[in-house]
């Protein structure tokens, strides 16, 4: 599961022409590849390690490092490196600006106690799902999971609601450009039959997936969408798998779920929020 979370966390998707142009700025892409490479299993790493997760020469690590260090993102740890705290500014400017998590948060809580069960809020960014607001109750995946965590998007019930909140040629496009990883025996990679369930989301409202990301864990999902109408997050309830656990979350969790979303959906309308990607 772990490598799943960094597969979708590093820059694993296929380079666009645009790479090879004079306007892409690869030191830029390298610095940030860097950033990426650190997770909350790995908060500390070697130049060698950083070397190993990015793919870049340990003498690009070094330059790299050195300049995010000067600039007050990563500091000096043991043998290697760790981020700073600067390092969240990158993320809250866009989070102070979408003012979503900071409404989610307490329907978040109020559905966790009710349920003793994490509770999250997702967006869609590119092949994965980012968390933007999180409750953990109890650590049903062997991951650790916050603010910012990645996770594949085809793989999770909140990916699959929002994919299911795409329009058909933007959903095209997406599928055509996704390659899906065999997590578990239970992931779903065929790209056809993986279409099939997007459309049954989209028709049916929530999203529930059984052990496809991670063997033991089963989620259920929902959308939260804007004024126009459009999916612009999604929210689930995890929960460790047991004979009668589908049963249980659309009977008990999905009417809560549904509860939970709409009322975030009627604070939306003070608030500026932005459709389904980032």
């Amino acid at each position: 599961m772990r490598e799943a979370a960094r597969t979708a966390n590093a820059t694993s998707e296929p380079a666009t022409a645009f790479e090879n142009s004079p306007d892409f700025v690869q030191s830029l892409a390298r610095g940030l590849l860097v950033l990426r490479s650190f997770d909350a299993e790995h908060p500390e790493l070697s130049p060698a390690e950083i070397a190993t997760l990015t793919g870049l020469s340990r003498a690009a690590v070094r330059r790299v490092a050195l300049t995010l260090q000067h600039l007050g993102y990563m500091r000096e740890a043991g043998r290697g490196y760790a981020l700073s705290p600067r390092v969240l500014e990158l993320g809250f400017g866009y989070l102070g600006t979408l003012d979503l998590p900071d409404l989610a948060q307490p329907l978040l809580e109020d559905l966790a106690h009710r349920v003793n069960q994490s509770c999250s809020m997702a967006v869609l960014d590119g092949q994965s799902i980012v968390y933007v607001a999180r409750v953990p109750v109890r650590r049903v995946m062997r991951i650790s999971l916050g603010v910012g965590a990645r996770l594949p998007a085809i793989a999770a019930s909140m990916g699959r609601v929002l994919l299911a909140g795409l329009v058909d040629a933007d959903l095209k496009v997406w599928l055509a450009q996704c390659q899906p990883a065999k997590l578990t025996p239970h992931t779903v990679t065929d790209l056809r039959r993986l279409k099939k369930i997007i459309d049954g989301v989209r028709a049916q409202g929530y999203a529930y997936v059984e052990q496809e990301l991670e063997l033991g864990l089963c989620s259920l999902a929902v959308p939260v969408r804007n004024q126009a109408g459009r999916v612009a997050a999604a929210l689930n309830v995890g929960m460790p798998y047991h004979d009668d656990v589908a049963r249980e979350a659309i009977e008990v969790m999905l009417p809560l779920l549904r509860d939970t979303a709409a009322s975030l959906e009627r604070c939306l309308p003070a608030h500026r929020l932005a459709a389904v990607s980032l």
